[in-house]
């Protein structure tokens, strides 16, 4: 079986999320796309919901898809998340899978800089999705890296999770930017509202 995994904050998940995992799904023929919040990802700072509420959502997100799940690897381990030591578990719990990371054109060029990347391309082939404002050069990578680093092509929808706080901080809607069944959960729990309103 091939399977996608995408890792990320999920802080919220949204549209983007979807449209990038259908995307790769559609282009390489993966059987399934696996969602995996991170607990405590090394590049970013501290989300602004708990790990158990960005893992909520992203199982809202991905519920009504037979070929979507959610993993929730990383936040039940927590600490610090290492996508090595992530995938090293998968490979042990399932022998017979071929894994893709997926992740977006930002991330590509911060690839040199991940945790023991040399022995983690040996494991898994990343797919880089393309995003508005970032251009892909997979000849300034590292060569023991160009190789294992596919291309995808997306619909350019410039919808991020920090734009999406900012305007539920701002009182504006987020409609049609997350499922509706994840901006319920955030209206819900009273996720990303401004202190001073």
């Amino acid at each position: 079986m091939k399977v996608g995994i995408m890792g990320g904050t999920f802080d919220p998940i949204h549209m983007g999320h979807l449209l990038a995992a259908e995307t790769v799904k559609d282009a390489f023929k993966l059987d399934e796309v696996w969602f995996m919040p991170s607990h405590i990802p090394p590049h970013k700072q501290a989300a602004g919901a708990t790990g158990e509420q960005r893992l909520d959502m992203t199982k809202l997100a991905t519920e009504d898809y037979q070929d979507y799940s959610t993993l929730d690897i990383e936040v039940v381990r927590g600490g610090v998340s290492y996508t090595i030591d992530t995938i090293q578990l998968l490979h042990k719990k399932y022998p017979n899978t071929t894994f893709y990371f997926i992740i977006g054109a930002d991330m590509v060029n911060y690839l040199p800089k991940w945790e023991r990347i040399e022995e983690l391309v040996q494991q898994i082939t990343f797919i880089g999705v393309g995003r508005p404002g970032f251009e892909l050069h997979l000849d300034d990578l590292p060569e023991f890296l160009q190789s294992r680093v596919l291309l995808a092509e997306m619909p350019q929808v410039d919808i991020s999770s920090t734009a999406i706080r900012r305007r539920l901080a701002d009182g504006k809607s987020v409609r049609f930017m997350v499922p509706d069944s994840v901006l319920t959960y955030i209206t819900r729990s009273g996720l990303y509202e401004s202190k001073s309103r």
